[in-house]
């Protein structure tokens, strides 16, 4: 029988990850699993604890949403170790492309009979040399600032709070000049944004890159062009399905290393967290991280 360490961060979405954990644990003990709970005090600690649990062989349960899931997965990154996700957070966009079920039966089943398989992960380098692994996107520009709102919010929650975000951060933005290196070739863009995508999805269920496969080697890069405000609003509404990349001022191009620049100070954000400015440097890593889904 498999046994389990989950990390949990009190600090952000305690109640909501409280309640997935308890849903979940009850299933897992009735089948005999061990079950041990970590309370981390920020990110950079439950990678500690998550690298600790995953040296001694057991499977690590990252319990709250992007940014834990990020965080934990990338301390197991490269190590052998098995992640387990428990969605529990304002996005889980990383758990909606693997698909993952939401019912607690369901899941403490997957968590104990299903097997791992390898999924890709991406090594970020800030300017400051500053090196991170993550899981699902590294964004830089008007979404990583409307990202920075909805984690700022205290009244909206969810899909609610990246929309309310999205529209205060739109109204103010400025298109940016962006220079964009992906494999050693040079791209000029001008525009909202630069995505680079190993999930398919970010911002609470919009799927900014419909191709994108967290198991393929390669990231999917999004070019949102310069267009009039009304027109970004219209295709944020796109994010819904994917339709927004039938528009001319959408470019997607794939790639493994990417590093993107700006003539301004622009915000980047990875898996949730909005901590840092351009430049960066992104590098996939195929087949990193053992993940049940």
């Amino acid at each position: 029988m498999r046994q389990f360490t989950a990390v949990v961060n009190p600090a952000a979405g305690a109640a909501a990850g409280a309640a997935a954990l308890l849903a979940l644990a009850r299933h897992l003990r009735e089948e005999g699993a061990d079950l041990r709970t970590e309370y981390s005090r920020s990110l950079a600690h439950a990678r500690e604890l998550a690298r600790a649990a995953g040296g001694e062989g057991r499977v690590v349960l990252a319990v709250g949403g992007d940014g834990i899931a990020g965080g934990v997965g990338g301390a197991l990154s490269g190590t052998g170790a098995v992640l387990g996700l428990v969605p529990a957070g304002r996005g889980n966009d990383f758990a909606r492309a693997l698909g993952l079920p939401s019912a607690p039966a369901a899941l403490a089943r997957l968590l104990l009979h299903g097997e791992s398989r390898p999924v890709d992960t991406i090594e970020v380098v800030s300017a400051t040399h500053d090196r991170t692994v993550v899981l699902g996107s590294v964004y830089a520009g008007v979404d990583a600032l409307a990202n920075r709102h909805a984690n700022r919010s205290r009244v909206l929650r969810g899909s609610a709070s990246y929309y309310a975000g999205g529209l205060r951060a739109v109204t103010t933005w400025r298109p940016a000049r962006y220079r964009v290196t992906v494999d050693g070739r040079e791209h000029s863009h001008t525009g909202y944004t630069v995505v680079a995508a190993n999930s398919g999805f970010y911002g609470s269920g919009r799927i900014i890159a419909p191709d994108a496969r967290v198991d393929d080697g390669l990231l999917d890069i999004v070019m949102i062009d310069k267009a009039p405000r009304w027109m970004f609003f219209a295709l944020m509404n796109e994010l819904r399905t994917g339709a927004h990349v039938r528009r001319p001022q959408v470019r997607i191009l794939r790639g493994s290393e990417i590093r993107i620049e700006a003539h301004r100070e622009i915000p980047y954000g990875t898996d949730g967290e909005v901590d840092a400015v351009l430049p960066v440097s992104v590098r996939v890593l195929p087949g990193a991280l053992n993940v049940l889904y």
